[in-house]
């Protein structure tokens, strides 16, 4: 099981609007979080010894319905108040399509580990804030899964993106989890912005990405995810991953100056007029510039702690390149198709599963062991209780729940 959060919430709304909340965080770690916890600690102090400190932010989409198919936009304001009170680094905000909602992390400093926790939380306990908040609005269900199907309704007019046509066919919403990835140095500047670094960080991610999409597509659904744009005719509506791709905009894309919508990055107002509008502005892109891993599915399986460990374990891979070899050179990389499926049809084994393919991969298993190995020479094993091959009991884990056999 997952962590359980225990907590009670007390609104009072007048002239005199009193909003207390007391909480209690209870954690059951199963074998496997708590596996994982370790090894999150042993790569964070193994990185910190080298001098560097991956800062890793998640995104989470997902909806809610309202009762009787309500069309209404919701004041998030609630239910942010609630999560500063709960210590939860982020804030709930809207996102494009109708009764659709984003988690976005805020960046107040925390860890890895902090900012996994951050997102088990939310996982967790979101559902039950949007009802016991907005319940009096009719929310009659939270979701938190890779497709809301029939979620809403309408074509884009070609070539726009925000005019709709009259056609009302129904539009089935693709849900993401997106981890977005920057690595500090000892003097705390952003070596995604140094020349060949970000490059060589982003094909690590690419390279592992195949062999590790058991971690980040969790169920089934997450693989019809990928299909919809195809499947149904959507391809203009969405903007879904269908495959493992680089670049400036790919599914594992590379952001500097420019963002995802080719707007410039980092731009921080500089002069304000009388009536607080920026007249203008400096862009320090070299402070957000990131790597965003945005092939992963909403779903209450996706383990935030198993997820931050694979980033981190990609950070480390990127660092002692560097340490080798400053001035990175990195090759192109050609688009790879992610499995269609969990399994691997009893048909044919020309196309693996994702759980096969994890299962047959060493790259996950192996890092987590040699990280442990340099920990025990410093003697941090015996503070942490790890046995000595945690990478393989931790993959023995992931894998545990999927061991059934299932003919497709």
């Amino acid at each position: 099981m997952p962590c359980i959060f225990v907590f009670t919430i007390e609104l009072l709304i007048g002239n005199n609007s009193k909003r207390t909340m007391t909480h209690h965080f209870v954690q059951q770690s199963s074998p496997l979080q708590h596996l994982t916890i370790d090894a999150i600690t042993l790569v964070q102090n193994y990185l910190d010894r080298l001098g560097y400190k991956a800062q890793i932010h998640f995104e989470l989409e997902g909806c809610y319905r309202f009762k009787n198919n309500r069309d209404q936009k919701l004041d998030f304001s609630q239910i942010n108040q609630c999560l500063r009170l709960l210590d939860i680094d982020g804030e709930i905000v809207c996102e494009y399509w109708r009764n659709q909602w984003e988690y976005v992390s805020l960046f107040n400093g925390q860890t890895p580990l902090k900012e996994a926790c951050n997102l088990q939380r939310i996982i967790t306990k979101l559902p039950q804030l949007f009802q016991q908040l907005y319940g009096k609005n009719t929310v009659i269900e939270t979701l938190i899964q890779p497709v809301v199907w029939s979620g809403d309704q309408g074509k884009l007019i070609t070539g726009s993106k925000q005019i709709f046509t009259n056609d009302t066919r129904a539009v089935h919403i693709p849900n993401a989890v997106q981890l977005n990835v920057s690595v500090l140095d000892s003097k705390d500047n952003n070596l995604i912005a140094e020349p060949g670094f970000g490059e060589y960080l982003q094909n690590c991610f690419l390279r592992t990405s195949l062999e590790c999409c058991l971690l980040y597509l969790p169920e089934e659904a997450a693989f019809e995810r990928l299909a919809l744009k195809t499947r149904y005719g959507l391809a203009q509506e969405l903007c879904s991953p269908v495959d493992i791709s680089g670049g400036h905009q790919g599914s594992i894309a590379l952001y500097k100056k420019l963002g995802k919508h080719n707007q410039n990055m980092g731009e921080e107002p500089l002069l304000y007029d009388s009536d607080n509008k920026v007249l203008s502005v400096q862009q320090n892109w070299q402070k957000t510039a990131r790597i965003e891993h945005r092939l992963g599915a909403a779903s209450i399986h996706y383990n935030p702690f198993i997820n931050v460990l694979y980033g981190l374990l990609n950070v480390l891979d990127a660092v002692q390149a560097y340490e080798q070899e400053p001035c990175l050179l990195t090759g192109s990389f050609a688009p790879i198709a992610l499995p269609s499926s969990l399994f691997t049809p009893k048909s044919t084994t020309a196309t693996l599963g994702a759980v096969d393919l994890f299962k047959g991969g060493t790259w996950f298993s192996d890092s987590i062991n040699f990280v442990e190995q340099q920990a025990t020479m410093v003697n941090e094993k015996s503070v942490l209780d790890c046995p000595m091959t945690l990478g393989d009991k931790i993959k023995q884990a992931i894998l545990a729940p999927y061991q059934v056999n299932i003919v497709i």
